[in-house]
């Protein structure tokens, strides 16, 4: 009986297996995966350092706390203006927000189309993307309020351009990033079936990012409403006029008024995206939500339907065979279509309501064109004015370490908080919602009004800056965290699970690993968030850049306005930039 031999590979296969086996350990330690890390490394540092000059002291600030004590006590009983009054101010401020963000939404579906690598028309076309998203979101919203403020008449206009032009680079940021993640099984499909480019972004790349870019606008919203407090101080009316007149007049009773006013306001939005964004997404866009749930279900009793077709007998009368063209066509009212339709048309009465009590005086888009030439030319060239480059440049330093030390502080303990309000690690659903509870109150306090009172504790400076930025992030960063726990692969968990592993265990090994991209992508774009944030904080003491911008507002140095505003877009591409490279490298 002959012996059967293994054929021998051959000379080929043996040559590709060795090369393979060659550069699996160079993937591993590749001069730029080192330079990476080591970049990593540095701004973790660098963060650390930030901190320590800070100067932020937890005894330090028990024993200012007499202080806040003192002035509380002289600031009295807390008012609010007129209940009518305050009713409009409300719906004003909403009103402007919600026109603003739509604009910005509206706008980033072509410059996130641009931006995005797999489907910008050419690398010209997707620099110009990405240098649209980095310009917008490197502009601060109340550099450009200054701007409209001198082209259009006073009102609600200068708030909805500002709003909406700012948040553009955010969200066609979020959503080109988005595109670039797509599966494009479908895309091209649509391609090799001969449909053109509008075809394949319409019904191959837009159904699959659709619920992130309305996720991302619903966030930005929220952002929105928190920041249209500092417009009020450079003439955007709403709430934050009257709270910036308020606190200039020394009326802290009323300011204080106004400020619990905006904490109640931004509770209240938090919690409409959240039904929002859970009546049109699900719970989780992972396929375990609520919608994702129903639209199986319907799937599956479409195609039930189809299988096997209930008798004439078992139907109404009158109604036509399920799954038949004429059953898609009529439709019944079922509770689901009509809540469906009654929501729509409520949307739609928001949206309606919102354009008309901001009140927009349509003609100043045409005629504020006359009056650009004279605008530019005292906003160039940019110059610094009576301040020398290097205070200026050490103001912009200090902002930069103010959002490096808040970054690192929020991301600390966010991690911590976002880990137990994610579904698949909470160790019960009290403490998810006790966390998610806490992280809806900490993002409904807006980071000027949280400045305003830790420079009352504190004093002014870097200290109160970082801990409003810091605070603040808590609320961004665990939101973000947590999602992006609840959306890994449920595989490698439940295998750990059913090897005996413990909670923390399933959660070191299989959880964080899987989320640690997403965590170092929500760093980088809470950086990116609180640098601009930093500025602005500076406007109402908190330290940095901020502190001459208010100043070259208010008195009319514009060049020193603009020279401001290219050292932030400047930080902001070489953060957009790390960024970028990071995510390349740790994919």
């Amino acid at each position: 009986m002959s012996t059967l031999v293994a054929p021998s590979r051959r000379p080929a296969e043996a040559s590709d297996a060795r090369s393979i086996a060659e550069r699996a350990p160079k993937r591993g330690v590749s001069p730029e995966r080192i330079a990476a890390s080591l970049t990593l490394v540095a701004i973790v540092v660098a963060a650390i350092v930030a901190i320590a000059e800070s100067g932020i002291s937890i005894p330090g600030m028990v024993e200012s706390w007499g202080n806040a004590e003192r002035f509380f006590a002289r600031v009295g009983p807390i008012s609010f203006p007129e209940p009518a009054q305050l009713l409009y101010l409300t719906g004003l401020t909403v009103g402007l927000v919600l026109c603003g963000t739509l604009l910005a939404a509206a706008i980033s579906v072509p410059v996130a189309y641009l931006a995005a690598s797999n489907t910008t028309p050419g690398a010209g076309w997707q620099a110009f993307g990405r240098f649209v998203t980095a310009l917008t979101r490197a502009i601060p919203d109340v550099v450009l309020a200054m701007v409209f403020v001198l082209m259009f008449s006073l009102g609600s206009l200068p708030g909805i351009l500002a709003i909406g032009i700012h948040s553009i680079g955010m969200i066609s940021k979020l959503f080109a990033d988005a595109i670039e993640q797509i599966d494009e099984g479908p895309r091209l499909a649509i391609r090799a079936a001969g449909g053109s480019k509008w075809q394949e972004f319409t019904s191959g790349i837009l159904p699959q990012v659709l619920p992130s870019w309305v996720a991302t606008v619903l966030h930005r919203n929220d952002i929105n409403l928190r920041g249209s407090v500092v417009l009020g101080y450079v003439g955007v009316v709403g709430l934050g006029m009257e709270m910036s007149f308020a606190f200039k007049s020394l009326n802290y009773s009323l300011g204080l008024g106004i400020a619990l006013v905006m904490f109640a306001l931004c509770i209240v939005m938090e919690v409409v995206s959240s039904v929002v964004r859970a009546a049109m997404l699900g719970v989780a866009p992972t396929g375990r939500g609520l919608g994702d749930r129903l639209v199986r279900r319907v799937r599956r009793g479409r195609v039930a339907g189809l299988e096997a077709p209930p008798s004439s007998a078992a139907r109404p009368a009158g109604r036509p065979p399920a799954g038949s063209l004429e059953a898609a066509l009529r439709r019944p009212w079922d509770a689901v279509r009509v809540r469906n339709t009654v929501w729509g048309w409520v949307a739609l009465a928001v949206v309606v309501g919102s354009v008309l009590i901001c009140n927009i005086q349509w003609g100043d888009l045409i005629t504020f064109w006359a009056k650009v030439p004279a605008i530019a030319v005292q906003f160039w060239p940019p110059d610094f004015g009576n301040y020398d480059a290097a205070t200026m440049f050490g103001a912009m330093g200090q902002t930069i370490g103010i959002a490096l030390a808040a970054t690192l502080l929020a991301i600390v303990v966010s991690v911590l908080v976002g880990s137990l309000a994610a579904r698949n690690v909470a160790p019960n659903g009290a403490t998810r919602t006790s966390m998610r509870l806490l992280l809806v109150v900490i993002r409904g306090i807006p980071e000027v009004i949280l400045a305003i009172v830790l420079i009352v504790i504190t004093g002014l400076g870097a200290q109160a800056g970082t801990l409003a930025l810091a605070f603040g992030g808590i609320g961004l960063a665990g939101k973000l965290i947590a999602d992006s726990f609840e959306e890994v692969k449920a595989g490698p968990e439940r295998a750990l699970r059913a090897t005996g592993a413990s909670r923390s265990q399933v959660y070191a090994s299989a959880t964080l690993p899987q989320g640690m991209r997403a965590l170092l992508g929500h760093s980088f774009y809470l950086l990116d968030t609180n640098i601009r944030a930093a500025t602005i904080l500076g406007i109402v003491g908190g330290g940095g850049i901020g502190y001459y911008l208010l100043n070259a507002g208010q008195g009319s140095n514009y060049q020193v306005v603009t020279a401001i505003v290219l050292m932030i877009l400047v930080t902001v591409l070489v953060v957009e930039g790390i960024a970028m490279w990071m995510r390349r490298v740790f994919r």
